[in-house]
């Protein structure tokens, strides 16, 4: 059953993804901030008191009677579990809360998980102009019976290899009279990234409540048997169109930007540019918590594409 504040709860502007109420009670002097946003020491008081009435709930059911209080969820109704234990763990290790000993040790799958299995795919050429192998089949495989297909062609023909993508993200395997001649993935944005920060022109505010309205383009494969003409851009210009119907149906809110990233050292990202991408900036060179100011990695190009004329008003909202 939901936990609920008593009488006296005021309003409180810590947003998560969420506008909400707690009681008032003593506050903290320390500082503490989760994923941009700073926690009040009415926050803090609440999660301490929660855990002090029930002190027989796991960190697990905590995390979850917590969202349920906090009414945090997503926008397809799932709750913001991962997430809030994170804070969890991060106020418990600060000091500033006492979580419950761990009961069990959950074993962590994504260092454990074994690379995809190999597939013997449908390796006929497949040449000739784009007329004579349209219209192409447009798959969205996450947890469908061919998603295991999908991660084994990455693994094994995409110059990066397969990565299992993290939070909101969807998986698009394109055929052409059945044969898989290409795969795309796209996943939940990076939260900071200055160059695409200012071209958007949205305050800090303004990105922690509406980074989850763009997509980011983590894989691009045109199988290496496959050779036509205009393909990509093609099958680019489809995706526009396709990721924000598939980004609503499962998830609950729209997608107003398409953002991707390339190595100006292996490709010239034509096709992006011959599908309306734009060339917006080039990346430093190094992480968001790079430790220093030298360059670390790869410049990089990065390209966006607007999926609304008024994108940056919807996403500055």
């Amino acid at each position: 059953m939901p936990l609920r504040c008593g009488a006296k709860c005021k309003p409180d502007h810590f947003l998560l993804a969420f506008r909400n109420s707690f009681c008032h009670t003593a506050v903290v002097t320390t500082a503490h901030h989760w994923r941009g946003q700073s926690i009040s020491g009415e926050q803090i008081a609440f999660i301490r008191q929660l855990i002090r009435d029930h002190p027989e709930l796991s960190r697990w059911k905590l995390s979850r009677q917590l969202c349920e209080a906090w009414q945090w969820k997503q926008a397809n109704g799932a709750l913001r579990d991962m997430v809030c234990r994170g804070l969890l763990l991060m106020l418990h290790r600060a000091g500033e809360i006492e979580l419950p000993p761990v009961k069990r040790t959950v074993p962590n799958r994504l260092a454990e998980r074994q690379g995809p299995e190999p597939v013997i795919p449908d390796n006929r050429p497949v040449r000739g102009p784009l007329g004579s192998i349209t219209p192409l089949e447009f798959v969205q495989v996450r947890r469908t019976p061919e998603e295991p297909a999908f991660n084994s062609l990455m693994e094994q023909y995409h110059y990066l290899g397969y990565e299992q993508p993290v939070g909101e993200h969807l998986k698009y395997l394109v055929k052409a009279a059945g044969q898989a001649i290409a795969c795309l993935a796209w996943q939940s944005a990076p939260r900071h990234l200055k160059v695409r920060d200012r071209y958007i022109e949205w305050s800090d505010d303004a990105r922690e409540r509406n980074v989850h309205l763009l997509a980011y383009n983590t894989r691009f494969l045109i199988l290496p048997w496959v050779r036509v003409e205009h393909l990509a851009s093609h099958i680019l210009g489809r995706m526009a169109k396709l990721v924000p119907q598939d980004w609503q149906r499962l998830y609950a809110h729209p997608i107003y930007w398409l953002e991707t990233f390339l190595d100006p050292a292996r490709f010239h990202g034509t096709c992006y540019r011959a599908a309306n991408w734009q060339v917006i900036g080039t990346t430093v060179g190094r992480g968001h918590r790079a430790p220093t100011l030298e360059q670390t990695r790869p410049v990089k190009q990065m390209l966006g594409l607007p999926l609304h004329r008024k994108f940056r008003e919807l996403l500055s909202a």
